[in-house]
């Protein structure tokens, strides 16, 4: 016996991946925004977190804010979120950036001697890669230069500190490669091997060849290159603060500014991101070439902590590659967790900063996570089939 069913077939419609996908992402960012605000409003209460905080799921930005005062003795002009700041010693990943440049142009091997590019340097055995992951062993260029410089109100440029090397010859710490150690010499030097390397002054190159092309336009190297006598402070609209008992005090310029590589990098928490997501897209260099600044240099190092090619690393946080930096009144913060795809800048202008568990905590939080991105086209080719 035959049936049939003279019901029409409803029309259904369409299942769209894609909006689903972008539906539940913009919630979640969402979501994670407000933990973001908690948390930093949570630091400006309880630490005077002063300055500017960028944070990002992917290529998503979705928090960002500026906190506090410009100048904290005056307290009349309030902190802009593209107001520029002093990187400390996050100002060595674009050191590295650099030479990561020259050896790619094939202008220098990191296992080449530190003599080929600095012959009156006098300490043999150290190679480019060495001080890329500080293991040179060589001491302090700071306590060396205020045993040393004469004259505190002439700037120390990076041809006058491998001066004073030569000239006085402080004990190493260790010998080179021997272990991780470390020093901002490191970096220094690397900048004069830039230098020596491009024919250029450091900051015309990482000018031209990282900050331009990735349209980091707000992101200079300070230089007191041919300054004669320093100024009471430096020239700029974000002044650095000392946090003492009796108030904020503002930084003084400093002699021992007149060395780059190390530090002196000065950006925005915008223009930061523009590099952690050059980065992600290989906009510098090639994934096999870029790769290695994330590499930990010193695999026999137990005590947690390592260093790739001008960033951080950590065994408490797998996946992560980071920088602190302190200098002169500014502490900066800049992570990237490669496992989560987080990017976390904090940029402030006092000696305190804001920097410990709290902004670990923070970014390891997995209460929401956001899900894959998957065009829907590539989706429906898995469900058709």
């Amino acid at each position: 016996m035959a049936f049939s069913c003279s019901c029409r077939r409803r029309n259904v419609e369409p299942l769209d991946l894609d909006r689903l996908f972008i539906d539940l992402r913009k919630e979640q960012l969402a979501q994670r925004g407000k933990m973001a605000k908690n948390t930093f409003n949570n630091l400006r209460k309880t630490i005077g977190l002063n300055g500017v905080v960028l944070y990002a799921e992917g290529d998503d930005v979705v928090y960002r804010e500026a906190f506090g005062w410009r100048d904290l003795t005056r307290m009349n002009d309030s902190i802009r979120v593209d107001d520029q700041f002093q990187l400390a010693s996050v100002s060595k990943m674009f050191t590295a950036e650099a030479v990561m440049l020259l050896h790619a142009q094939g202008k220098l091997d990191y296992d080449d001697a530190l003599s080929k590019y600095l012959p009156e340097f006098p300490y043999p055995g150290i190679t480019i890669r060495n001080l890329l992951t500080h293991r040179s062993g060589l001491s302090r260029y700071e306590t060396l230069a205020d045993e040393h410089w004469p004259d505190r109100t002439v700037p120390l440029s990076n041809e006058a500190m491998v001066g004073l090397y030569r000239q006085y010859h402080p004990e190493p710490y260790n010998q080179p490669d021997v272990t991780f150690h470390y020093s901002n010499i490191n970096y220094a030097l690397l900048a004069n091997v830039v230098e020596r390397v491009s024919g250029q002054p450091f900051e015309d190159f990482v000018r031209e060849q990282v900050f331009e092309p990735i349209g980091m336009h707000r992101t200079y190297v300070y230089s007191l290159r041919g300054v004669a006598s320093l100024k009471t402070f430096v020239d700029t609209e974000v002044q650095g603060h000392d946090l003492l008992k009796n108030g904020a005090r503002r930084a003084q310029e400093d002699y021992l500014n007149g060395v780059m590589g190390d530090k002196m990098v000065y950006s925005t928490v915008d223009d930061l991101f523009k590099y952690a997501n050059a980065l992600d897209h290989r906009q510098l260099l090639p994934d096999s070439l870029q790769r290695e600044a994330f590499l930990p240099g010193s695999p026999e190092w137990k005590r947690g902590e390592n260093y790739g090619f001008g960033w951080r690393m950590h065994e408490n946080h797998p996946g992560a590659v980071y920088h602190y930096g302190w200098w002169k009144g500014y502490r900066s913060f800049f992570v990237r967790d490669t496992t989560l795809h987080r990017t976390l800048i904090i940029l402030t202008n006092t000696d305190n900063g804001a920097l410990g568990e709290p902004l670990w905590d923070f970014i390891g939080d997995t209460t929401v996570k956001l899900p894959e991105a998957c065009p829907n086209k590539n989706l429906q080719s898995v469900l058709d089939h």
